[in-house]
């Protein structure tokens, strides 16, 4: 496998064009600017705009993010994006963590060195990871794929290739959002390639085998379709869009940095923990959405909700998830389903109930999702 270091490196002109875009800004009219409750809330998306036009700076970002070792893979004629933080402790166990959408590799920036160096970081050595975290096909900067048919379940092969080609032959997995499918998917493809799986989110696809001989649908896991289905109806318009028309979105985004703030900026809003100006600042806001800015890949991005769609995480009667799974629930996670539904499919080890923190664990709470990792694969380092 071609493996080269990567550096990032983003031209003058584009900084250029964005900050020529943000004077040009048109602005609509709110009834109410400080609300969220029609979307992003124009007072805030205001004060990210100014921020971004005058203050905010890419360069100390990106010497920041250079900080990381990143690398390119060429994998199935794509050239994959990814930090490889070699760990410092006496056995580190491999490990490949997947983000998801809004997100990037720079969601995982504060976690990987509390698991690439735990004893730096006031935990025991002996729980060092090797930690991989490569960037989806066509997210910041991975090659977008050229053609339909890369979702999850194909990107959990381009993975499995990724860890050989890196010397790993066995490893650990972690993931949320599509992160979770697709290592979900690379576990249930390779399980003799997966010592186990960490997830802090179940795939909202998810669907075990139903009906004859099965065990019936309890009021419990009820409650959680019902509650699902709500918050499909009341939030779930962004995904419909991506998952069908996402061309049609991608000109608007690609076109206008307002507008791809505003998009994102909401999600950040809903699905985190705690008021968005408490739990990011806007440097860290900024960083991810201008990754997506400059890498130019959001019809990519977007488009990758369209594959999920054609191949769904749905399971027949006998088809389980073999390697050990360890689930982080964080409180304000979207919706979760109950233990009952995942250990239908999953072989479900560990089940951990966090108090604080929402949809972007490892942004919000690395302190807390990194214990969690550590102790969960504990016991794998000597056997299982």
């Amino acid at each position: 496998m071609d493996i080269r270091p990567y550096r990032i490196s983003i031209r003058d002109e584009q900084i250029d064009d964005l900050r020529r875009r943000l004077r040009a800004t048109r602005w609509p009219v709110a009834l109410d600017p400080d609300s969220w409750e029609d979307g992003t809330s124009l007072a805030f998306l205001q004060e990210l705009h100014a921020y971004w036009k005058d203050h905010f700076d890419w360069r100390a970002q990106e010497a920041h993010l250079n900080t990381l070792p990143h690398f390119i893979a060429e994998i199935d004629d794509l050239s994959i994006h990814f930090i490889h933080q070699t760990g410092s402790g006496p056995s580190p166990l491999p490990l490949v963590i997947t983000h998801g959408w809004p997100g990037s590799f720079f969601e995982m920036e504060r976690i990987i060195p509390m698991l690439a160096d735990p004893g730096a970081h006031g935990a025991d050595p002996a729980d060092a990871f090797h930690v991989v975290v490569p960037s989806l096909p066509g997210y910041g900067f991975s090659q977008a794929p050229g053609s339909i048919g890369i979702g999850p379940y194909e990107i959990s092969g381009l993975w499995l290739k990724l860890m050989q080609g890196l010397g790993y032959e066995n490893f650990c997995l972690q993931g949320g959002d599509i992160g979770a499918a697709v290592s979900s998917w690379l576990a249930y493809r390779f399980p003799e390639n997966t010592t186990a799986l960490h997830l802090n989110y179940i795939p909202g696809s998810f669907r075990p085998p139903l009906g004859p001989g099965q065990p019936p649908v309890s009021a419990e896991e009820q409650a959680f379709l019902d509650r699902a289905a709500q918050w499909a109806d009341r939030e779930g318009a962004y995904a419909h869009m991506h998952g069908t028309k996402p061309q049609t979105l991608a000109y608007a985004l690609t076109d206008s940095p307002v507008g791809l703030a505003a998009w994102i900026g909401e999600k950040f809003s809903a699905w985190s923990d705690g008021d968005i100006r408490t739990t990011y600042s806007l440097d860290i806001l900024l960083t991810e959405i201008s990754i997506y800015w400059f890498s130019g890949t959001l019809h990519s991005s977007l488009r990758l909700y369209k594959e999920s769609r054609n191949r769904p995480m749905h399971f027949k009667a006998n088809e389980r998830i073999l390697p050990p799974l360890g689930l982080a629930h964080f409180a304000k996670e979207l919706p979760l389903p109950p233990r009952s539904w995942v250990e239908r499919v999953y072989n479900v080890r560990r089940w951990s109930e966090l108090p604080n923190g929402g949809h972007f664990a490892a942004m919000e709470q690395p302190e807390l999702l990194a214990e969690d990792i550590r102790a969960y694969f504990r016991p794998f380092r000597t056997g299982g």
